[in-house]
């Protein structure tokens, strides 16, 4: 094995000293913004400032304040010091040159309140050794990102609820400045992320602040139905002051507070959205970005249907069994009965219920319940995400069906496993456990960085473009890499009938 070697490189703000090992030079916690803290908390991002000297860019830099999660063991990962002075890169290159290669940026997920893209399954390596400069970046989680305590309190505090977003973009020009010095084409740059990452990609496809900075999109498990209105974001706001013990005319009290008194508030928030009563009708994701009327003008999907991401190719798509990630462990869930499975339909269907019950008719209750789930949260945005777009760019679509090993296969194919076979990195550590290991798991891995790779080169990953009626969708994960036409396509119909508002996280 070689030995890492230092290497040097100019950015538009100082020298960088990066380390070249085995054929990719690395880059890591390189600032892309000033620190949002201190008078900046809550602002939008603002370029940062210059450094005189070499700085050394040879370990991960701190990461967005965030409650811990089990996630992390279970997958593999491993977070970093906590800090709001988070806002870090990492660039991973076969070579600071001039070759001008493909550059891919990975925008991590979380729910929008943990995560960052320093954690071990995001590793760039694998696929920069397909010739292509690959960047993950962090950006501001839970109440520091998303957080409107502007509508809040009249405008006694700032935060419209949308630096998060805004984050990334600070990030992407960043990429188009800086890029080349890397061996990266800025003209030719794909977007990707997974879960609250996969949605950030859809916000940015519908973001008139992020239009020019980048070419292609791959939204994984993610897609555009978010944006808390003002009403609902401030809600959110109220909510978190309520916590804090604030009233809204002093709200200006909040910037002096501590971040880990800011986290046990989130945390109460989290609780609240989540124990199925939700008094404060605060949502599954209290936390994402507010449609403040400047990064976000609109809801991104309706943006998408007028046409904000023109010429914008998109590969999208999901894993089969997305919900049994939140289900499977738990033993209440796995002995429902069908008359539970009945109930759950009725309230989600309204008058459709018959029908999707219907539609929904194979395996256990807790099986077809995990199916339904898996439908409203994340294939049926998809789909609709497909729809909207292809007006505008051709569009392609995936599903990824292998089944992790972990608590024998109760998992099955769940959210998130496929990133282990995007990055290359399913046999890291303790990864291996939950994504599953063998010459299947390698094979599937080099042909989904084949893909991924080829549409980030091209705008196309080698396979038939999503079009209606045909639909046509490429399975990984079940045997070679195939197309199915209109998968579920009972399914798909019967959501149809139902309210867009009954779709999505």
């Amino acid at each position: 094995m070689n030995s890492a070697i230092v290497e040097t490189v100019e950015t538009a703000s100082g020298k960088l000293a990066g380390l070249r090992k085995d054929g990719i030079t690395r880059f890591k916690g390189v600032p892309f913004a000033r620190p949002p803290v201190g008078p900046l908390r809550w602002r939008m991002p603002e370029a940062p400032e210059p450094w005189t000297g070499v700085r050394d860019a040879t370990k991960f830099g701190t990461v967005s304040p965030q409650a811990p999660t089990q996630l992390e063991t279970l997958m593999g990962m491993t977070m970093g010091e906590q800090s709001e002075d988070c806002l870090f890169l990492n660039v991973w290159t076969p070579g600071c040159d001039a070759a001008k290669r493909p550059v891919m940026v990975w925008i991590h997920g979380g729910a929008f309140v943990i995560g960052a893209g320093s954690q071990g399954v995001y590793n760039g390596k694998a696929i920069a050794a397909r010739d292509v400069v690959i960047v993950t970046i962090n950006y501001r989680l839970g109440a520091f990102g998303f957080l409107d305590l502007s509508g809040a309190s009249g405008g006694r505090c700032p935060g419209t609820g949308a630096e998060g977003l805004a984050d990334q973009i600070q990030a992407l020009h960043w990429v188009k400045e800086n890029i080349s010095q890397f061996g990266g084409d800025p003209g030719n740059v794909t977007i990707f992320g997974e879960s609250a990452g996969g949605m950030s990609i859809g916000a940015l496809l519908g973001s008139p602040a992020a239009r020019g900075l980048y070419h292609k999109a791959i939204p994984q498990s993610g897609a555009a139905h978010i944006g808390y209105d003002k009403e609902r974001s401030a809600r959110v706001g109220r909510a978190m002051l309520d916590l804090l013990e604030i009233a809204p005319e002093k709200a200006e009290r909040a910037m002096e507070i501590p971040y880990g008194a800011i986290i046990r508030a989130q945390i109460a928030v989290l609780a609240d959205s989540r124990d199925g009563h939700d008094e404060r009708k605060l949502g599954r994701l209290p936390f994402q970005p507010a449609i403040d009327g400047g990064v976000l003008a609109e809801a991104p999907l309706d943006a998408i249907r007028q046409g904000s991401a023109r010429g914008i190719p998109m590969m999208t798509g999901t894993t089969l069994e997305e919900w049994k990630l939140f289900t499977a462990a738990n033993p209440r869930l796995r002995m429902m009965t069908s008359k539970n499975f009945n109930e759950r339909v009725e309230r989600l269907a309204g008058q459709a219920a018959p029908e999707m019950i219907a539609a929904y008719a194979e395996g256990s209750p807790f099986e077809r319940f995990n199916a339904v789930m898996t439908d409203k949260v994340f294939t049926m945005p998809a789909i609709k995400l497909l729809e909207a777009q292809s007006a505008h760019a051709p569009v392609f679509s995936y599903r990824f069906d292998w089944r992790s090993p972990i608590l024998g296969g109760l998992m099955g194919s769940c959210h998130a496993l496929e990133l282990g076979f995007v990055f290359g990195t399913y046999r890291e550590r303790l990864a291996g456990t939950f994504f599953g290991t063998g010459a299947a798991a390698d094979a599937l891995s080099s042909a989904m960085i084949d893909a991924w790779t080829n549409f980030a080169r091209t705008g196309n990953p080698g396979w038939q473009a999503y079009e209606t009626p045909s639909r046509a969708t490429t399975i990984f994960g079940d045997g070679a890499p195939h197309i199915v036409d209109a998968p579920n396509e009972a399914r798909r119909a019967v959501w149809d009938k139902l309210p867009e508002r009954r779709i999505g996280p």
